[in-house]
């Protein structure tokens, strides 16, 4: 008598083709899907290739002669149509291209992944550059790889936007080819209003500090509110922090309320020529978050694990980010910034340009 059920090895031939066929995220769906303790009580991974290698062949999982003709739902009349269309658009989603082309979306999957050869390959965000960026990114990556053997002295700052409707989702943003075309989708900067700020080195994290009135209500980031956060917040932070010291330097980007006349004299006097920033000690280069660890990391890890358990409040919001960034170690601390030198020196060698090697690196 077979272990797994006819619904049973269904479950998984259909959670293989929904989840970009996937087997860990099979056996995972399957262990909550039937209440099991462990995975070692699912289905193993070689099992399941061969049930959806039999549906394919056979429309049927289980062990038994079919009837009737063979399937046609991958005939090369369809595998031609689809091929076709993914030329005259790589970027339209499967579920228009297969009520375009006439086809279940899990027949169109099957051509694109098994007959065509393709991959569904994601469409990076970066941030739009000027033409005259590119000197000054190139330029800040030599002076950083010449001025430091290692970047474990350094606090990197910057604030973010969370809003409690979440954050770009780009998992349905997809590129079929057979090669990784390396498209990027290119964004400026923007400026929602609920802000929190922090500063990340290789020995740990500094905040959040929220930007917000005594009501607890979010106000805008300008200079006065700035130079409140670091003579309130982050001096006497700096002397409880073990990363901190007299030859510690400190970053930020070129925002008007980090390099006005108000603020920038009260960074420099915290932190005496060891400053990164615009009018800074090294010039910080405009349009870089791919350049700063709190950009290129910090945030878009904490949005993925904040917004899992959609907190309904600004307050819900608040204690997941506080619960979120004290749970980060000092070890992924220190593995982020091994990466950071890896950027600077692909900065360096692509002349400033975007960093391609590094964000569509598999």
């Amino acid at each position: 008598m077979d272990r797994f059920t006819g619904p049973q090895r269904a479950y998984c031939v259909k959670q293989f083709y929904l989840n970009d066929f996937s087997l860990i995220t099979v056996r995972r769906l399957f262990r909550v899907e039937y209440g099991l303790h462990d995975l070692s009580q699912c289905p193993s991974a070689p099992l399941i290739k061969k049930w959806v290698k039999k549906f394919e062949e056979t429309g049927s999982t289980l062990n038994v002669k079919q009837t009737g003709g063979p399937r046609t739902s991958r005939s090369e009349e369809n595998v031609q149509q689809v091929s076709a269309s993914v030329r005259r658009d790589p970027d339209l989603s499967t579920r228009k291209r297969s009520a375009e082309l006439g086809l279940s979306r899990t027949s169109l999957r099957r051509i694109l992944k098994l007959d065509l050869k393709l991959h569904p390959y994601k469409i990076q965000l970066v941030q739009e550059l000027n033409p005259n960026d590119l000197n000054l990114r190139k330029s800040y990556a030599e002076t950083m790889l010449t001025r430091f053997s290692n970047f474990h002295n350094i606090l990197f700052s910057d604030e973010a936007h969370f809003h409690l409707n979440g954050h770009v989702n780009k998992q349905n943003c997809r590129y079929w080819s057979s090669e990784n075309p390396k498209a990027k989708h290119e964004r400026p900067l923007h400026s929602p209003k609920v802000t929190v700020w922090t500063a990340i080195s290789a020995k740990g994290i500094i905040g959040p500090y929220f930007f917000e009135d005594s009501r607890g209500r979010s106000v805008t980031v300008n200079s006065a509110e700035y130079v409140k956060m670091l003579r309130e917040f982050l001096a006497p932070m700096l002397l409880e922090f073990a990363g901190y010291n007299r030859n510690t330097w400190f970053q930020q980007d070129g925002a008007t309320c980090h390099t006005s006349n108000e603020s920038l004299p009260v960074v420099k006097d915290m932190f005496p020529e060891k400053l990164i920033s615009r009018r800074g000690d090294i010039p910080w280069p405009p349009r870089s978050p791919d350049l700063s660890p709190a950009d290129f990391f910090l945030w878009g890890y904490l949005k993925s694990s904040v917004y899992i358990d959609k907190p309904n409040t600004l307050r819900q919001l608040k204690e997941k980010i506080i619960e979120e960034m004290s749970a980060i170690s000092r070890s992924l601390c220190r593995r982020v910034f091994e990466n950071f030198r890896t950027r600077l020196d692909e900065c360096k060698n692509r002349n400033g340009g975007h960093l391609d090697e590094i964000i569509f690196k598999k």
